[in-house]
């Protein structure tokens, strides 16, 4: 994104009503990505709805706080650029597979839940130790790898953005998936963004995303499909309960853990890198190095806070470049009020589940454009890079085996289930891919 293009940069402070409009389409764009690695975990585990309710609660609360640390920056804690914190999906299988595992000998799901917390915990610490040699790692995690992970990350995710598009899971269960209701309601999302988005006048493009939501959703009340009776069924609050469930450890899961640590922080350095560059901000050089390595230390120690409020591992959000590009906006003063809203839907389960009752379809209309923004931001990423002959394999095998992988997961089903459930991330096949072709090929890493 070019200078021109910015209306608001990392340091300016927009008005409070272009700020609050900004802040909440940051939010839309990554509530459903926070409530689903919680919800599927309940779900595979069979855990009753109050703890369901409880977990989701706690990874929106714990969302915003992490989110103002990073943002804010507390000393040598946090970026200090506009990236908001969530629930990493990439631990969802090694979670699931460990628990069940535990739960398959003996242990009660709250023991279960606690001994994952307990060996979230530990995996922070290699988050926190990697983020004081970050300038080592980027001799080997440079643009090349970091392009082409945040590349994967937006072409991976759009399968996430089509399925919803379609009207999600639930859809595919009960045969409307696809259908022409779902299509348009989606449509009418896609056709608004990018209708405002062109508009010339700022409020309207930086209003883009939540105007077309709205509509989204009007659009679906019209049509009777906004469900509110699960309002019902909430509890009117949620109060933060620390080691609710406890601390266990189990050595054995350590391993797996660690290494998708560092696939987070992989991906942390790519998404740190491309809001670098959305915010005009430098991506060489000693501050840039400075940000990712408080950044980084932000997304471990935010991810040991999520294992003592009883969250899952924190890492930064994607598809918030997208909102960035879209807006115009890159004022990290928009992430403390994504950081207080996040909190207060934690708190009042009953306001996030207003959220909740859209059609799957209509998020899907706004996920699918901010997806597609993300993986452009990783071509622009790879756009300055000398894509010689060297360069061009490691992306061309990245890309291919990430995607590959991605779309065809029944390639690893013949593989032990620890290096099914670590390779069968599109990011982390491919970002692996990227980092160790990178470090052994011959020739100048660029």
């Amino acid at each position: 994104m070019h200078g021109a293009e910015l209306l608001y940069g990392l340091d300016d402070k927009p008005p409070l009503g272009e700020t609050l409009f900004v802040a909440l389409q940051h939010v839309f764009a990554v509530f459903v990505g926070i409530i689903t690695p919680p919800l599927i975990i309940c779900n595979a585990l069979k855990l009753d709805r109050a703890s369901t309710v409880f977990l989701v609660s706690m990874s929106l609360f714990v969302s915003g706080l992490a989110t103002l640390i990073q943002t804010r920056r507390i000393g040598p804690v946090g970026s200090g650029l506009l990236s908001i914190q969530g629930t990493s999906f990439v631990f969802l299988g090694p979670i699931i597979s460990t628990a069940g595992l535990s739960i398959a000998a003996g242990a009660s799901a709250p023991r279960a839940l606690g001994m994952i917390f307990g060996v979230c915990l530990a995996g922070s610490l290699v988050a926190i130790t990697m983020s004081q040699f970050i300038r080592l790692a980027t001799r080997v995690i440079t643009p090349l790898v970091t392009g082409t992970v945040v590349t994967l990350i937006g072409l991976t995710l759009i399968e996430v953005g089509i399925t919803s598009m379609g009207g999600g899971f639930d859809a595919r269960r009960d045969g409307s998936f696809g259908s022409p209701q779902n299509l348009l309601l989606a449509a009418i999302v896609v056709v608004v963004i990018v209708a405002l988005n062109s508009s010339s006048i700022p409020r309207l493009r930086m209003t883009s995303v939540v105007l077309g939501l709205g509509a989204g959703y009007l659009a679906a009340f019209l049509m009777g499909r906004v469900d509110l009776r699960v309002l019902r069924e909430l509890p009117p609050m949620a109060v933060p309960v620390p080691l609710r469930y406890g601390l266990g450890f189990n050595p054995g899961a350590c391993l797996p853990f660690a290494f998708l640590y560092v696939i987070t922080v992989i991906e942390s350095i790519g998404d740190l890198t491309a809001t670098s560059l959305l915010t005009n901000q430098p991506i060489q050089g000693e501050t840039y190095f400075r940000r990712l390595r408080s950044g980084i230390l932000a997304d471990g120690i935010n991810s040991l806070l999520a294992a003592c409020f009883n969250s899952f591992p924190s890492t930064t959000f994607a598809q918030n470049n997208g909102v960035i590009q879209l807006t115009g906006v890159g004022s990290r003063h928009v992430g403390t009020f994504v950081a207080l809203i996040l909190m207060l839907l934690g708190l009042f389960p009953v306001v996030g589940g207003l959220v909740q009752a859209l059609p799957q379809s209509v998020l899907g209309g706004a996920t699918i454009i901010m997806f597609g923004t993300v993986a452009v931001a990783g071509i622009r990423i790879l756009a300055g890079v000398n894509m010689n002959r060297r360069s061009s394999i490691i992306v061309a095998v990245s890309l291919g085996l990430g995607l590959g992988v991605t779309f065809v997961p029944d390639i690893l089903r013949a593989l032990p289930e620890l290096a099914r459930n670590t390779l069968a991330s599109g990011i982390s096949t491919g970002g692996m891919c990227a980092l160790l072709l990178n470090a052994i090929l011959p020739g100048e890493r660029s």
